[in-house]
């Protein structure tokens, strides 16, 4: 019979993608015993660089996240939503954060936190589904692309491919951006996950099953990468997701975000070989009432604020080998609409932070908010290509050796890498 090639094995939140595998002998592998396949070695500790992104989804303002308040045109533009300059957390003397973001200045103070303005898609699409799609795959404006930038990046270079735990998204499935032949984690809930194992009797039952059905069946091929899927959830059972503190007096916000990124901090904390971690984060929208100061979009600001705070003070001395990056598929437009909101734009704001960042600056080139100076007359131009941002993170964080394979058509070279990654 004929078999989705996209398959996934399911045990208590966590799903194993693998692609052009039989799922019935996933599922075997997965409830196998014990003694049948050798444990994956415990990783001791290193300093495996970890990229952490965060996918700001419904194109976040980045007029009013990274603020130019400098600028005359931004008051002018935007009278009921512009952040006050007495409100704005000045970094610059030109550019200030959203007064909810206030927790990451000491990050910008001590020079592990940059941000990038003017950054985004060459394609002009403001479609949500097309510019979200464009910025997963890595080739923008081509909508035939089968694989997201990251999986390829993890296929084209396989010198950390030694762990189930290497490539991460947190969520229900497997975002575009991880999509593709390399084997990928996706974990709904880590740490429910400890409370969903099954019992040894049901795994016993489901192994000698399987068994009887596939003894001998499987080529080596196949035992690999099943492999990962049973050896995932050993680790994650000796992890004991359920018992997990984090350090100190830290507490994350409430809400998805929070609890998403406390789970990656205790993935990076358990040493289990994590390399990337992907998590989206919702509600950038801002059609309607996007508040300025205080309102709808200051209320995501703050728990975006209070997470990455958390989350780096949780890892503490071990952010010296994490990047984390924030993205989304576009901005906002320069001039208010009449709903006391924003419309679908073109160029926003991204952050970089973490322990190799060359922090305390506002990289890429600023483009003005002149009529002339804008994209089709509305928007924030784009002055730095997504790929170069995201190339260079890969290339001088992570060690990709060639970005060819990852970001097809189009050669991130250094001479345009905006210089988020201290070399």
């Amino acid at each position: 019979m004929t078999i989705s090639r996209r398959v996934f094995v399911r045990a208590g939140g966590l799903a194993l993608v693998s692609l052009g595998l039989d799922p019935l002998f996933l599922a075997r592998a997965a409830f196998a015993k014990t003694r049948r396949l050798s444990p994956l070695s415990p990783l001791s500790a290193s300093d495996r660089p970890i990229l952490v992104c965060l996918f700001q989804r419904g194109a976040v303002d980045g007029l009013n996240m990274i603020v130019p308040h400098g600028d005359r045109l931004y008051y002018q533009e935007r009278p009921r939503i512009a952040i006050p300059a007495s409100d704005v957390v000045d970094l610059d003397g030109h550019f200030g954060l959203h007064p909810s973001l206030a927790p990451l200045k000491s990050l910008w103070d001590n020079k592990s936190l940059a941000v990038l303005h003017g950054i985004g898609s060459p394609d002009s699409t403001r479609s949500h589904f097309d510019a979200q799609d464009y910025m997963e795959s890595g080739t923008p404006g081509l909508k035939s692309t089968g694989d997201g930038w990251l999986n390829r990046y993890c296929e084209h270079d396989r010198e950390h491919a030694d762990t189930p735990f290497r490539a991460v998204a947190f969520g229900p499935q497997l975002p575009r951006i991880l999509a593709g032949s390399a084997p990928s984690l996706a974990i709904d809930d880590l740490q429910a996950f400890g409370l969903r194992v099954p019992q040894e009797d049901a795994r016993d039952r489901l192994t000698k099953a399987f068994e009887e059905l596939y003894d001998g069946a499987g080529t080596g091929l196949l035992a690999s990468s099943s492999r990962e899927g049973f050896e995932a959830i050993q680790m994650l059972k000796r992890a004991d997701p359920t018992q997990y503190r984090p350090a100190g007096d830290v507490e994350y916000p409430s809400g998805r975000l929070g609890r998403t990124l406390l789970q990656i901090a205790q993935l990076i904390k358990a040493n289990v070989g994590l390399e990337i971690a992907f998590a989206d984060c919702t509600g950038w929208d801002t059609h309607v009432n996007q508040g300025s100061s205080e309102g709808q979009l200051s209320a995501r600001l703050r728990e975006l604020g209070l997470a990455l705070s958390a989350f780096t003070r949780d890892l503490g001395d071990g952010m010296h080998n994490v990047v984390v990056l924030t993205m989304s598929e576009f901005g906002r437009t320069i001039r208010e609409n009449g709903n006391s909101g924003t419309d679908h734009g073109h160029a926003t704001a991204m952050l970089v932070m973490g322990g190799p960042v060359n922090g305390g600056q506002v990289l890429g080139r600023w483009p003005g908010l002149e009529i002339d100076q804008r994209f089709e007359a509305r928007d924030v131009a784009v002055t730095t290509d997504f790929r170069d941002l995201f190339g260079e993170i890969l290339a001088r964080h992570l060690g990709a050796t060639d970005l060819t394979p990852v970001f097809p058509g189009y050669a991130p070279v250094a001479s345009r890498f905006p210089g988020a990654i201290r070399v």
